[in-house]
């Protein structure tokens, strides 16, 4: 059985077309900066269409900071140039779950605004558009830089401490704004 499987894989292999540009693995260098766990592929769909598909997982704190978080990002790219080349527009879906607060500051994220006091945990999905550039650095290797706007539904728990369980509001939030915001080193198949 497991020889049966191993020719089915081998022979499905080989009827795939895995030539230059027509597959990329991505890191987003700016979730590597923040220490979140990031991978995305890119798989080429038609001459100027691709289909992206990213992840990244923070399962960590920094001391009393909660910054916990996974989230998944789909987008279709279309590409003005040839894919994998130059100006591109995308439609982009997210969903993903959060844990964040008592961060060192207010940063508003989801649009939360008393980040340093509290603590927010919940489920979002949203969807956005952008904009984004890729610029050819050899044969195999490329730099993208893209940037999203979009909506973002939360619901979310909130918390007087990092750690305790005491609910003191739960509520569902809309956020409008940036949705997605990467800079990737790609390596194209």
């Amino acid at each position: 059985m497991k020889i049966r499987a191993i020719i089915v894989f081998v022979a499905m292999l080989c009827c795939c077309r895995l030539g230059a540009q027509h597959v990329a693995v991505k890191s987003n260098l700016l979730y590597d900066a923040t220490a979140t766990a990031n991978l995305g592929f890119e798989f080429a769909l038609a001459p100027k269409w691709t289909f992206d598909l990213s992840g990244n997982v923070c399962a960590w704190n920094l001391g009393d900071w909660r910054t916990r978080h996974w989230l998944a990002q789909p987008e279709f790219r279309y590409w003005f140039c040839e894919r994998f080349n130059g100006h591109f527009l995308g439609v982009h879906g997210l969903g993903g779950q959060y844990n964040f607060g008592h961060l060192p500051a207010n940063i508003p994220l989801l649009g939360f605004k008393d980040l340093k006091d509290y603590r927010y945990q919940g489920w979002m999905y949203g969807g956005g558009i952008a904009y984004g550039y890729s610029w050819i650095l050899s044969k195999h290797w490329n730099l993208e830089a893209e940037i999203g706007v979009g909506y973002i539904y939360a619901t979310y728990d909130k918390y007087p401490c990092t750690e305790c369980g005491t609910v003191i509001d739960s509520g569902k939030k809309n956020y409008f704004g940036p949705t997605k915001i990467a800079l990737n080193i790609e390596y194209l198949f």
